[in-house]
């Protein structure tokens, strides 16, 4: 029987006695984290005012290695546009889901909105498909196919709420859950836009309470 000899490159030498440089990009970083920080930049300045300077400074990564891991900064844009939306829809799935009357279903989505839209350690920033990636949706067709499926998304959400509340008889036989969804829709934005200008919670809260009022009917 030929045993066979296993090879390994480690601590090996070219024949002038210096250790080969090895292959390939360091990964000391945590990509998930680098996304994140680019998130953060994005809904804070923009994507024009944001360079990659600034995302090289906010991620620890140095330019060659943004494009490799994430391309140019267009690309990483829609990777962080991306990453929001995915994260905005697991902290609304179970609300949007979940069985609960008309009103508190809509109290529990703006309150979880208004965490999402308030929070930033510089400041509140709002929504990125409202403030940040509506701004690009004119001049990039893929950036606005992004945020209208993001808006038609929400929509439906909101009129699956609608539907089964008025089936439930919490609404009246003449509610239109379509027309309720898009009012629905239109105080997200309208809290995203005022909590991004600096509005207290409390007055974005009596906002979301005379919009229930105003779709829900009186009780």
């Amino acid at each position: 029987m030929v045993q066979k000899t296993v090879s390994s490159d480690r601590g090996a030498k070219s024949p002038d006695g210096v250790a080969p440089k090895r292959r390939g990009r360091p990964r000391a970083y945590e990509p998930d984290v680098a996304l994140g920080k680019a998130l953060d930049l994005f809904r804070r300045d923009g994507f024009a005012a944001t360079s990659l300077d600034d995302l090289s400074a906010a991620t620890g990564m140095n330019r060659p290695s943004l494009y490799g891991a994430f391309g140019d900064k267009r690309e990483l844009f829609i990777k962080t546009y991306e990453r929001y939306r995915a994260d905005a829809r697991a902290a609304m799935q179970d609300v949007f889901k979940g069985e609960l009357p008309i009103r508190t279903r809509l109290k529990r989505i703006y309150a979880v909105a208004l965490d999402i839209y308030l929070a930033g350690e510089g400041g509140p920033r709002g929504c990125f498909t409202v403030m940040t990636a509506g701004s690009e949706a004119m001049a990039d067709p893929d950036i606005r196919a992004m945020v209208t499926e993001g808006l038609t998304e929400l929509d439906k959400a909101f009129a699956s709420c609608f539907r089964i509340a008025k089936e439930k008889g919490e609404l009246s036989g003449s509610a239109d859950p379509a027309a309720l969804a898009q009012l629905a829709s239109a105080t997200i934005h309208t809290i995203a836009i005022r909590a991004r200008a600096g509005a207290p919670r409390r007055d974005l809260e009596a906002i979301v309470k005379n919009a229930i009022d105003l779709m829900c009917g009186p009780r």
